[in-house]
């Protein structure tokens, strides 16, 4: 019997559509704008001006504090000033922008594909090219891994999990490197597993992958023992770091408690991927794989991208915008986020850029709470979220935190599956942002 997590989940249509698409690179920008913000922490500090020349792979911004990631240059060119501009959000994010000439790389980066398996189990060493590598959680999280890496005093590493499940609909960048760089990854992993040191890790992947499942087991064969493959009933949201600490080892991570509480260390498969591409070839984190698909999407693809190139270029390549298009949406339609422009950039968090049709992107008009209880049936955190919508409309924050607000994964279950089209994970963000506030206010 597959493994899942217990509490709540929906069950979304999949659509897959760029699934057996294979990873395609995208063609070198004119202009890229890098933001020096692509992690949660502090924001990186520029070190480069107006009239310099940059090589790819060069730092560029350097990080602002433990909780903070280099940011590298991921093209070669000129400088042409360092201002704010919108990302995906929305908001002015201060950045690099930069004019492309040619494709000159940093010396020391190599750029084959040939596979470097040998390496010095030095622990120190392998976090130290993480951290310099700008490495952050390529799930959608963008938490800096070298921070991942060292748990806080009295709390121990007993595991590693992999994040394979990509459990998003429409979504299938992680899938396509299991198929594609699973030597890569798993050389990832063992790097991970030294960093941690621990003798065991755990790859989640969910079972409508069979082709990545079969692919990695052969792979992984009888020589990494110490690497578990572990497929997982088909299920939204799996891929949420509590929810597969739960299905794969049965623990439970407590209320406002992080992963290494339960002895737990979760990272994505492109995180993997890119910890074998810094530690072992030199490379920063420059680029990634993204996912460009849609319905009326004419081409769905799977594109390799250099790290502020306009997500203009992606949909360009894919067949243009089609005439239908409703919204643009940073990542999947449960979690993502709609953009306010195609000139937005690629990030280090940009797994996908869904397309919506205008009839699928619109809202319907929100009714009265008929209170069927289905948010709570749903969520997975075991929450109500009728009534923290209630009390964050209303601001009462101190009953929100009370019931628990913070522990939010914000999945979007309870919206998906509300009958009377209420809001209602629009307003537990707005309330889960006033009560994060309040609690820090609190520890000054």
């Amino acid at each position: 019997m597959l493994k899942t997590f217990k509490l709540g989940g929906v069950h979304p249509a999949e659509n897959k559509f760029s699934a057996a698409q294979a990873i395609e690179t995208l063609a070198l920008p004119e202009n890229v704008f890098i933001p020096v913000a692509q992690h949660i922490g502090a924001p990186a500090q520029a070190l480069v001006k107006k009239g310099d020349q940059v090589k790819a792979g060069q730092l560029i911004a350097k990080s602002g504090g433990f909780v903070s990631a280099n940011i590298h240059s991921s093209v070669s060119g000129k400088v042409t000033k360092v201002d704010l501009a919108a990302d995906s959000s929305g908001y002015p994010k201060q950045g690099v922008f930069i004019t492309v000439e040619g494709d000159e790389w940093e010396e020391g980066i190599d750029l084959s594909s040939d596979l470097k398996a040998d390496f010095e189990p030095d622990s120190k060493k392998i976090i130290d090219k993480i951290n310099h590598a700008g490495i952050v959680g390529l799930g959608g999280a963008t938490f800096p891994t070298h921070v991942k890496l060292i748990p806080p005093k009295g709390l121990k590493a007993e595991m590693l999990i992999i994040n394979g499940v990509e459990c998003e609909p429409y979504l299938t960048s992680d899938h396509r490197i299991m198929l594609e760089k699973a030597d890569e990854i798993l050389v990832g992993i063992r790097l991970l597993m030294i960093s941690l040191k621990v003798d065991k890790a755990y790859t989640g992947i969910a079972n409508n992958k069979k082709e990545a499942i079969e692919h990695l087991q052969k792979r992984i064969g009888d020589k990494l023992s110490s690497i578990e493959l572990v497929p997982l009933k088909v299920k939204y949201p799996q891929g949420g770091e509590k929810q597969l600490i739960k299905a794969v080892t049965g623990r439970e991570v407590p209320s406002g408690a992080l992963p290494i509480a339960v002895g737990a260390v979760v990272s994505n498969v492109g995180t993997a991927l890119a910890v074998y591409e810094a530690v072992q070839k030199n490379k920063p984190l420059v680029e990634r794989v993204v996912t460009l698909t849609g319905k009326s999407v004419k081409k769905p693809s799977n594109f390799r991208v250099r790290l502020g190139t306009s997500i203009r270029e992606l949909i360009d390549a894919a067949g243009g915008m089609p005439e239908d298009t409703g919204k643009i949406i940073s990542g999947g339609p449960m979690m993502g986020k709609a953009v306010v422009s195609s000139d937005v950039p690629v990030t280090k968090g940009t797994s996908g850029i869904l397309i919506m049709p205008e009839n699928e992107s619109k809202r319907e008009k929100m009714q009265n709470c008929i209170r069927c209880s289905r948010c709570v049936t749903v969520c997975p955190m075991g929450l109500e979220p009728y009534y923290l919508m209630t009390v964050s409309d209303k601001q009462i924050w101190e009953k929100a935190e009370d019931h628990h607000i913070m522990d939010c994964i914000e999945c979007g279950s309870c919206s998906y599956t509300c009958p009377a089209d209420r809001p209602l994970l629009d307003y537990i963000r707005l309330g889960k942002g006033k009560v994060g506030q309040i609690m820090r206010s609190r520890k000054k």
